[in-house]
């Protein structure tokens, strides 16, 4: 049986890679120049859109090569001596869902590629949502020290 856990070094620096996402993500809506937190010393990069916006894009690049780490390990080590929670699930389709709508978002910022206003909307809010929604299920599996995705057949 091989062992499904991921170092501590891995699993701090996913954590502070989403982090990063998130607030590099909602730094790129200008609320933290609205609510004045980019007036706090040392936060005034979270009012400029483009060093946000490379910060995120930077973030996400790291973050789906990280996710192709894990997806290969579970295709090629873990899948036949471990079974996905049903707790991760929700969380995959999720991740999932944010992945595709960022990568559609990726592609609507490209030069010769043009989605019409509504579909870019709808990019936008399925994305955002999303990510609130993924809190949203992470945060009460995080609270009852559920929130691994493996557990032995």
């Amino acid at each position: 049986m091989t062992d499904p856990r991921v170092s501590f070094w891995y699993r701090l620096g996913v954590k502070l890679l989403v982090a990063v996402l998130a607030v590099s993500g909602f730094a790129q809506m200008p609320i933290f120049k609205r609510y004045y937190i980019a007036d706090i010393p040392g936060l005034g990069w979270l009012a400029q859109f483009y060093t946000t916006h490379i910060v995120h894009y930077v973030a996400a690049a790291i973050f789906l090569a990280l996710v192709g780490y894990v997806l290969a390990r579970y295709f090629l080590q873990w899948k036949r001596d471990f079974r996905l929670r049903s707790s991760a699930w929700p969380r995959i389709f999720l991740f999932a869902v944010i992945i595709g709508t960022g990568a559609l978002r990726v592609a609507k910022n490209l030069p010769d590629v043009h989605f019409d206003p509504t579909t870019t909307m709808l990019l936008d809010w399925v994305h955002l949502f999303a990510v609130i929604i993924l809190g949203l299920v992470a945060l009460p599996i995080w609270i009852v020290r559920r929130s691994g995705y493996l557990q032995p057949r």
